[in-house]
């Protein structure tokens, strides 16, 4: 019993030789942990704090980012409300140049018809004439001072009659004959 007794207590001081080993392993572990925890504890602190300031630094970034882009968009809107009144502008313009000048060739019209009428009139006196060509013979005699107005020939396409004056010896004639 001895040999197994010996056995025994040379085999509980290996195990706790082991123990003993284990344990001092163990503790030197949890101390390595420990230290990597606080380098890796200071190294978050360090980290979560740049983070920080660069988002900070970000948010200040994209505040300024959006200032000009307001900006930009409320020049671009200034513009366009420029450009649309300019356009407007413009066609007013041209609408009132076009209305000017259906103006002027509603009365280049107007005097056209009103030659043309005052011709007909023309051609249709010159044949009625022609028929008192014995009167007209005579007449030709009397001076245009001594002949009554109303009996005188139309001279409504001479060059010194104005424009007045020819659509007055029209209106005569249109409500004369």
């Amino acid at each position: 019993m001895s040999n197994g007794y010996r056995t025994l207590s040379q085999h509980l001081n290996d195990l706790k030789k082991e123990n003993f080993s284990l344990k001092l392993r163990i503790y030197f572990l949890e101390e390595r942990i420990q230290q990597k925890y606080e380098e890796s504890s200071e190294d978050v602190y360090r980290t979560n704090i740049e983070l920080k300031v660069e988002v900070e630094s970000l948010k200040q970034e994209l505040q300024e980012k959006q200032q000009l882009l307001d900006k930009a968009i409320t020049t671009a809107e200034s513009l366009t409300n420029h450009n649309e009144a300019e356009l407007q502008r413009r066609c007013q313009e041209r609408q009132q140049e076009i209305d000017h000048m259906e103006q002027v060739l509603e009365t280049k019209i107007q005097l056209l018809q009103e030659a043309q009428l005052a011709r007909s009139e023309a051609i249709r006196s010159a044949s009625l004439a022609g028929s008192h060509s014995d009167a007209s013979l005579l007449s030709l005699d009397t001076p245009m001072e001594d002949t009554p107005e109303d009996e005188r020939p139309l001279s409504i396409l001479s060059p010194s009659n104005t424009n007045k004056d020819r659509c007055k010896t029209l209106r005569h004639l249109l409500n004369h004959h």
